[in-house]
């Protein structure tokens, strides 16, 4: 297994373009191909003296801080070629996910390119999250390390607390910016640089590698002198972009601006919109579970009559590479004991349901960190993809009964996060092992139903066979 998340589809949603007043950071982990075992994972807080990272995929050897909070994760089951940890949230209510890949054009790669003993994707969240306060802090670590031990691959990263959400977008292999995303905007990225107007002098809102302008006036990259576009300097604008990665971003800006007409292959749309109107959870787990619904881009072709070529012209965002998605959600209208939320969602996303996770906690379901490298649905990541393997050859078959499933799970959710705010506004002690002990609630409730699904989707399975024969059918 190698390079789990290589292709992924991330949104970033402002506090003051939430519903709730949350910031909240999102990314599909999707793979080469349909197979990349994932657990969920909390690591406790440790003390650890002259200690190192050392990478089994580059060989990179970095020295760590003494103390390392508290985090989730989502790494993969078989981590003989690296951890690769991808989302999670640490203690200060900070969460990082690492990362969506990206492209550095040729040009600039002629003058820093990447290096094979650096800091790669597998090792980016196990170096960072364990060890910052804020969002800006984890910007400002990951660019140091990039900075100092370079990258192989080219990868965007997000971080967000309570108040803030940057995005890390590296260009070659050492040098790299940061922005802050506006509070009132949204962010769709694919698999694409997507960083426009850049202001160096702005440390408020923009972070840079130390020699960045420098770099870019030396092999004179800027193709606009008064401007600094990271995107149109260190990205690509490929017809590959236009057909495999733009449609994802017109298709979410269609949903949270209907009223904006672009066209899915264009490379001039904005990083950054204005919702026209506030974002809920609900409508993040739509974006990340869609596959071009009610356009003739749908593979599924459920209600626009799109040619089969139209149906397979677009990458889709839930499709078979998926492994896991993480919604990272940072609260502000309730105590930061219990303001951080990770909703999981395992297998291929348009079957799966996001289960919200607690962060404030001591341990993981079984069936969440049990994951195993061969087939089996005692484990929550095996019985979604199995699942799937199910569901896609009869989906209009199926279709209903998912729906109605996952509408179920979406409102069990919220009744489990009312229900548990509720109670620990009542606490004065540590509020960790309850929050374990109400995730284990949740995430058994979830369980039940997913192998409930599994039952009826078998037995009605077994009714839709093509070898079928009634009694007394003529021969």
């Amino acid at each position: 297994m190698k390079n789990p998340s290589s292709d992924c589809t991330e949104i970033l949603v402002g506090k003051a373009a939430s519903m709730d007043g949350s910031t909240i950071v999102a990314r599909n982990e999707d793979g080469y191909g349909p197979i990349n075992p994932i657990k969920f994972v909390a690591h406790a807080a440790k003390d650890q003296k002259n200690a190192f990272y050392v990478s089994v995929t580059t060989g990179v050897k970095v020295p760590l801080p003494e103390h390392s909070y508290r985090y989730t994760a989502t790494p993969q089951a078989d981590q003989s070629d690296g951890k690769y940890e991808e989302a999670g949230i640490n203690e200060f209510n900070v969460g990082m996910s690492s990362t969506e890949t990206t492209a550095t054009n040729a040009r600039v790669l002629g003058y820093d390119p990447l290096v094979h003993d650096g800091v790669d994707e597998e090792a980016m969240l196990t170096l960072v999250l364990p060890y910052i306060k804020t969002a800006k802090e984890g910007a400002k670590r990951l660019g140091a390390l990039l900075e100092k031990y370079g990258t192989g691959e080219c990868n965007s990263i997000a971080f967000n607390d309570k108040d803030e959400i940057w995005l890390l977008e590296t260009a070659g292999g050492h040098h790299w910016a940061a922005m802050r995303l506006p509070e009132d905007t949204y962010a769709i990225v694919p698999n694409q640089t997507v960083m426009q107007e850049v202001d160096v002098s702005d440390t408020d809102n923009f972070l840079v590698a130390t020699d960045l302008v420098e770099f870019v006036e030396k092999h004179h990259l800027n193709p606009q002198s008064n401007h600094f576009n990271f995107r149109e300097i260190f990205g690509t604008q490929s017809e590959a972009d236009a057909y495999y990665n733009t449609p994802r971003t017109w298709y979410g800006q269609k949903l949270f601006n209907p009223e904006i007409e672009q066209i899915p292959t264009a490379q001039d749309m904005p990083m950054v919109r204005k919702p026209s109107k506030k974002i809920a959870i609900e409508d993040v787990e739509f974006f990340l579970q869609s596959h071009y619904n009610g356009t003739k881009y749908d593979p599924f072709g459920t209600f626009a009559s799109g040619t089969e070529k139209e149906q397979k012209q677009f990458r889709s965002i839930a499709m078979d590479r998926n492994q896991a998605s993480s919604i990272l959600q940072i609260r502000n209208d309730v105590d930061a004991n219990h303001a951080a939320i990770q909703w999981l969602s395992l297998g291929f996303f348009a079957y799966s349901p996001y289960v919200p996770f607690y962060t404030n906690i001591v341990d993981t379901p079984d069936d969440y960190k049990n994951t195993t490298n061969d087939v089996s649905i005692d484990n929550v990541y095996w019985l979604e993809k199995t699942l799937s393997v199910m569901i896609e050859p009869h989906y209009h078959e199926y279709s209903d009964m998912i729906h109605s499933y996952l509408e179920g799970c979406q409102s069990y959710a919220r009744q489990r996060i009312d229900i548990t705010d509720e109670v620990i506004d009542g606490f004065s002690s540590d509020v960790s092992e309850f929050l374990t002990e109400s995730n284990h609630k949740t995430a058994g409730e979830v369980s039940r139903r997913i192998h409930q699904l599994f039952d009826e989707i078998v037995k009605k399975g077994l009714m839709l066979s093509k070898t079928t024969w009634e009694k007394g059918q003529n021969l």
